[in-house]
């Protein structure tokens, strides 16, 4: 009896005890399915914060001030506890000599100072706004869609000029949403007891953070405005240096060993420092990071649930037992009329594998549906890997083989005589 007779004896098995046959996969199906769906949403998942994160900007640097140890034994847990002193700050000399030793790495540096909230106030039109100091390469780093005017210049910084660049959402809000109407014109913004009189010389698309869920209403939204840098220390009262800064790396650069070398170049002004160093991190390295650990929390979790292919297993191997008794005088009959102990072996082994493997399937098609249903709620519709199916289909294949073989290799070891006169 070959392979294939023994497929079509199965095939029969299972027709005859539909019932019996589902109850044995339901472990199987149960294990497969968690386990596809898991990886499933677990991708999912992985490519939603990675691409909330690349479209903050893969090429960005983040170069920071880093309190050492000595300084505080709890800052290395919990980031900078103290203020900076000004000369512990990074200095625009700084800046510049990183730009100019390192120009053909850096498209762009990003400096800014917050000022704070405030509202700009027309009669009874009102905007509400977060008033940012910013130089010219922060909308670079910062990718802003501009749609009309320009966006602040360093003449605008190095002339202290009280213009700024606003969103779309204040223009509709304060202007009707006509934009030619709007640049030129002068703003009355309220900042805590200052109220600055600006002049509008771009505007930009809003876009809503993905990390933030507004929910009042849209005439509320707050947007940012943003002012010239210098202006902006001017009215904060802020130091010359910056304790954050953010480098854009060229294209054809790579950001991780680049964000390497700007933190030795700068660690070099920090070398007799006690109190701060310099720490420099590229998204590319964190976008890394985090698919690392969400690679690896999905597979332990679909580790967890793989627990319940052995309780399959051993509910198959339970049902084989059971056939095996069944099937006593059967098994005398075939090994009298001829069939080998190979043959009989291979019918019980083919018939659990089988088994396991249909009810893989089924898990399989389940564990899609089910990923693909909780990846689309996270807003990232995900189909599961091919690779993760074909494993999933040759696990559940070899779960049949290796609890199917105990029972096959005790049918095939039945004395037939014996067999026979078995009631």
């Amino acid at each position: 009896m070959g392979l294939l007779e023994s497929l079509r004896l199965s095939f029969e098995g299972l027709r005859s005890n539909k019932m019996r046959s589902l109850l044995t996969m339901l472990g199987i199906i149960i294990g497969i399915a968690a386990v596809i769906g898991i990886l499933t949403v677990g991708d999912g998942l992985s490519s939603s914060i990675t691409g909330t994160m690349s479209g903050l900007g893969a090429s960005t640097i983040s170069i920071s001030l880093r309190e050492t140890e000595s300084a505080d034994p709890m800052s290395g847990m919990m980031g900078m506890t103290g203020k900076p002193d000004e000369e512990d700050l990074i200095s625009e000399k700084m800046i510049q000599e990183m730009q100019e030793r390192y120009a053909e790495d850096i498209a762009a540096v990003s400096l800014s100072e917050s000022v704070g909230s405030g509202r700009a106030k027309d009669g009874r039109l009102y905007a509400n706004v977060g008033v940012t100091g910013v130089n010219n390469g922060y909308f670079a780093v910062d990718d802003l869609e501009l749609l009309a005017g320009r966006f602040l210049e360093d003449r605008d910084d190095e002339g202290g000029r009280m213009v700024c660049v606003v969103s779309d959402k204040l223009v509709s809000n304060m202007f009707g949403g006509d934009q030619q109407a709007a640049l030129g014109s002068e703003l009355s913004v309220e900042v805590g007891a200052d109220r600055l009189r600006l002049r509008i010389v771009g505007i930009y698309k809003y876009e809503a953070s993905a990390f933030l869920i507004y929910t009042g209403s849209e005439r509320d939204i707050s947007t940012s405005l943003y002012i010239p840098l210098s202006a902006a220390k001017r009215l904060s009262g802020g130091s010359d240096g910056f304790s954050n800064i953010t480098v854009l790396a060229r294209a054809d650069a790579d950001s991780s060993s680049v964000a390497a070398r700007l933190e030795e170049f700068l660690g070099r002004y920090y070398r007799r420092n006690d109190d701060y160093s310099i720490s420099a991190t590229s998204m590319e390295s964190i976008i890394a990071s985090v698919n690392d650990m969400m690679g690896t929390l999905s597979i332990a979790i679909a580790v967890i649930a793989a627990i319940s292919l052995l309780v399959g297993g051993i509910g198959v191997m339970n049902i084989m037992l059971v056939s095996v008794t069944e099937r006593t005088r059967e098994i005398g009959t075939r090994k009298a009329l001829g069939a080998t102990n190979a043959n009989i072996q291979m019918q019980f082994v083919v018939e659990s594998a089988l088994i396991c493997l249909v009810g893989g399937v089924i898990g399989i098609i389940l564990g899609a549906a089910f990923g693909y249903l909780g990846s689309t709620l996270l807003g990232v519709p995900t189909l599961p890997d091919l690779g993760s199916v074909a494993l999933a289909a040759g696990f559940s294949l070899a779960v049949g083989i290796f609890f199917g073989y105990y029972p096959a290799s005790k049918a095939a070891k039945m004395d037939p005589i014996e067999a026979l006169r078995y009631e």
